[in-house]
C-alpha cells in the first residue's frame, strides 16, 4: 500500500507518511530492537592452566633405538643450510674416506641412533597413537608417561600414506589417562586450540595458538587435508595432539615448514576426521583397508575445460583405468571427469581419492562424470584398494600394428613447435620407452612454443589426439588441422612417458603465412 508524503514545516521539513512523530519513532525503535545483532566473538582465554592439568597426564613422550650402518668410518655428514658450498665439499671428502684410503674405513661398525617425538594414550588399556615417521625403522620404541615411567611399546599397525601408528604399552596396574577424541570437522579459522608435546627432548610442553587454515594439502601424501596452526609446534612435537577448547584431540601434530627446524608459525595437524578411521582399522586388523576405483586421475586447467566444453577447471580428469578395477566395470572411460562422487562434489582433483578411501568397501555409488560434452550418471561399487598396488600406469594397447609397420621419419607439426617421430627401437632405448606403447614419439620441442608451454618434453609419447588413437604423424597432424579448421583453441592429447600418464591441452595457435 503507497502511502502519501506530506510536508511537516515543523519538523523542520522532514516529511513524513501523516503519522505523528511519536509512532514513527516508537515504530522505529521497535524496528531497531528486531534488527538480529551478530553474536559477539569468543573472548580470549584468561588462562590456558586449568585445561592443560587436565590433559598433560594424556600426552607421552616417545624415544626409538635404531641400528645404523655408518659406511664413513663413525663420521656423520654435518648439517649445513640448504644448497652450500660446504656440503658438496664434505660430501666428497666423505666419498674419499668411504674408499678405504689414507683413516678411512670403508666398513665401520653399526652404531645406535635415537630419536625422540610424541604420542598420546586414547585407550586406559596402553593404546598410544603417533606419527609413522617417528618410530619407522625402529629396533626399540620406549614410552614415557608424564609422570616419567617408562614402557617398552609394540607396533600394532601403522598407515605411511597418512603418516599414522598405533602403539601398545602394557602398563599393568597403573592407571592411565586416555585422550578424547572430537570433530576436526567442526574446527573453524580462528579457533583456539593447544599443542601438547615433546619439543627438542624438553617432555611434557604446552603451546598455544590458533587454527590458521582448513584443508592444507603440502604434497605429503596421497590424503593431504591438514589443519594449518600458528601454535608453535618444534622437532619432537611430531605425533602430539592438538587440543581444541574442549579438551578434545582435533588433530595430530605431524610437520612445519621452518628453515631452521624451529617453529616460525606454520605448523601442520592431521585432522581428527581422517585419523579416526585409520586408528579403527589399525586397531582392529593391524591394517588399513581404503576404498579403490582404480582409476589414476589428474587436475584440469581452463584450456582443458574450453576443450571439454566444461565451464570451468573443477572435477578430476582421467587419465587411465585399471583393467577389471572397480572403475572400468562401473563404465569409466579415458577421458571422463569425475564431477560427483557418492553425492560429494568433486571441485578438485585431490578431494576424488580422500572420498573414495573413505567410503565403506562395497558400497554402490552413482559417480556423475562429464563426457563428449555432457553429464553422464554412471553406478558402481567401491572395491578395496591392494595392500600393493600396482605402480605400473595402464597403457593403451595397439591395433596390431608393429612399429617395422608404421612410415619412418620425423614430422615437425606447424604451429605448435613439436617435432615427432614414429616409434624405433632406437627411439625406445633412447627414452626409456615400453615396448608395448604404441603412439607416436616427440623428439623435439621449441623452447617458445605451446607445446613448451604446456610441459611437453622429447620421449614424450601423444597415443591419442582428441580421444582417436595416434599411430604416425600425419595423424596429429591431421587433428591439429581439423581442429583449427572446427575453431577449437585447442587440442586434448594424451601423453605418455616412464613416469606418468595424463592429459594435455595444445594451444592451437593460428600458422602464419612462412611460419614453421
Amino acid at each position: 500500500m503507497f502511502v502519501h508524503k506530506k510536508h511537516d514545516p515543523a519538523n523542520g521539513g522532514i516529511a513524513t507518511a501523516g503519522a505523528p512523530l511519536s509512532l514513527v519513532a516508537a515504530v522505529l525503535g521497535l524496528f531497531v530492537l528486531l534488527i538480529p545483532v551478530a553474536a559477539p566473538a569468543e573472548a580470549a582465554p584468561e588462562s590456558f592452566a586449568n585445561l592443560a592439568e587436565k590433559l598433560l597426564p594424556s600426552v607421552v613422550n616417545i624415544s626409538t633405538t635404531q641400528t645404523v650402518r655408518n659406511p664413513h668410518g663413525g663420521m656423520e655428514m654435518p648439517q649445513f643450510p640448504p644448497g652450500s658450498p660446504l656440503e658438496e665439499f664434505f660430501r666428497d671428502f666423505m666419498e674419499r674416506q668411504q674408499g678405504g684410503g689414507q683413516g678411512g674405513q670403508a666398513d665401520a661398525p653399526p652404531r645406535r641412533a635415537n630419536s625422540l617425538g610424541s604420542g598420546f594414550i586414547i585407550d586406559t588399556a596402553g593404546y598410544i597413537v603417533t606419527n609413522n615417521h617417528v618410530i619407522a625403522d625402529a629396533d626399540e620404541i620406549s614410552v614415557k608417561l608424564h609422570d616419567d615411567s617408562v614402557f617398552q611399546a609394540t607396533v600394532v599397525g601403522r598407515d605411511p600414506k597418512v603418516d599414522l601408528a598405533l602403539l601398545k604399552i602394557d602398563p599393568g596396574k597403573k592407571p592411565l589417562t586416555a585422550a578424547i577424541f572430537g570433530n576436526s570437522d567442526e574446527a573453524r579459522v580462528g579457533d583456539w586450540v593447544l599443542a601438547i608435546g615433546n619439543p627438542f627432548g624438553f617432555g611434557g610442553t604446552v603451546t598455544a595458538g590458533i587454527v590458521s587454515a582448513r584443508a592444507r594439502d603440502i604434497n605429503a601424501g596421497p590424503y593431504d587435508d591438514f589443519i594449518q596452526t600458528d601454535a608453535p609446534i618444534n622437532r619432537g612435537n611430531s605425533g602430539g595432539p592438538m587440543f581444541n577448547m574442549k579438551g578434545e584431540v582435533i588433530g595430530i601434530n605431524s610437520a612445519i615448514i621452518s628453515p631452521s627446524g624451529g617453529s616460525i608459525g606454520i605448523g601442520f595437524a592431521i585432522p581428527s576426521a581422517l585419523a579416526m578411521p585409520v586408528i579403527d582399522d589399525l586397531r582392529k586388523s593391524g591394517k588399513v583397508r581404503r576404498g579403490w576405483l582404480g582409476v589414476r586421475i589428474q587436475s584440469l586447467d581452463a584450456d582443458m575445460a574450453e576443450t571439454m566444453g566444461l565451464p570451468d577447471s573443477h572435477g578430476a580428469l582421467i587419465a587411465s583405468i585399471d583393467a577389471n578395477g572397480p572403475g572400468q566395470k562401473a563404465g569409466l572411460k579415458n577421458g571422463d571427469v569425475v564431477l560427483r562422487f557418492d553425492g560429494k562434489d568433486i571441485s578438485e582433483m585431490r578431494r576424488l581419492p580422500r572420498h573414495v578411501a573413505s567410503t565403506p568397501i562395497g558400497k554402490k555409488v552413482e559417480i556423475v562424470v562429464w563426457r563428449d560434452g555432457k553429464k553422464l550418471t554412471l553406478n558402481g561399487t567401491v572395491g578395496e584398494m591392494p595392500e600393493d598396488p600396482a605402480e605400473k600406469l595402464a597403457r593403451t594397447k595397439g591395433d596390431n600394428q608393429k612399429p617395422s609397420q608404421l612410415k619412418e621419419g620425423s614430422q615437425l607439426i606447424a604451429g605448435t613447435g613439436l617435432t615427432v617421430s614414429p616409434v624405433t627401437p632406437a627411439l625406445r632405448e633412447r627414452f626409456g620407452l615400453d615396448e608395448e606403447s604404441t603412439g607416436i614419439v616427440v623428439t623435439d620441442v621449441r623452447g617458445d612454443s605451446p607445446a613448451s608451454e604446456k610441459g611437453l618434453r622429447p620421449g614424450d609419447m601423444i597415443i591419442e589426439a582428441d580421444h582417436k588413437p595416434v599411430r604416425i604423424p600425419q595423424d596429429l597432424a591431421k587433428a591439429v588441422e581439423d581442429g583449427r579448421k572446427a575453431g577449437s583453441r585447442s587440442l586434448l592429447l594424451r601423453v605418455e612417458n616412464p613416469q606418468q600418464l595424463r592429459y594435455v591441452a595444445l594451444p592451437l595457435a593460428e600458422v602464419k603465412s612462412g611460419r614453421k
